[in-house]
């Protein structure tokens, strides 16, 4: 799986949200991910860039490298300016941390669920995700 960390076009999570549309339609996306298709991080990144995500999947399957799709994304719904994509990027990057976006206390919930409330070195979502899929140890 693409870290959230890998960007195109400069924004952060659209290569891990594409490729997870793809390994989705060749079954070999985890089933704990398929639930969240469409919604958490990547409802909040087809809302930002005023896209639809079910004609998002269907321009993915067509086929098409990640600029590309980006390319299409941009002339369908909008293009973030530079300041835009800066709070994007730091907004979708430390989500979880400290109190964004429903406070600590949600994050620390999540990483309990996952067997990690121990390591105080996973401060964020994205850092959850590093771990989780092998990244980062």
């Amino acid at each position: 799986m693409k870290s959230a960390y890998e960007r195109v076009g400069g924004l952060v999570w659209i290569p891990r949200m594409l490729e997870k549309i793809r390994l989705n339609a060749q079954n070999k996306l985890p089933d704990d991910y398929v639930p969240y298709l469409g919604k958490g991080f990547d409802g909040r990144c087809v809302r930002f860039l005023g896209i639809n995500y079910d004609e998002l999947v269907e321009k993915t399957l067509e086929g098409g490298s990640d600029d590309e799709i980006l390319q299409w994304i941009f002339e369908t719904g909008r293009k973030p300016n530079e300041d835009e994509t800066l709070m994007w990027n730091d907004f979708m990057s430390k989500r979880g941390w400290r109190n964004s976006d429903g406070g600590p206390e949600e994050f620390q919930e999540y990483k309990a669920e996952h067997g990690l409330s121990h390591r105080d070195d996973i401060l964020t979502f994205f850092d959850f995700y590093e771990v989780d899929e092998g990244r980062k140890p």
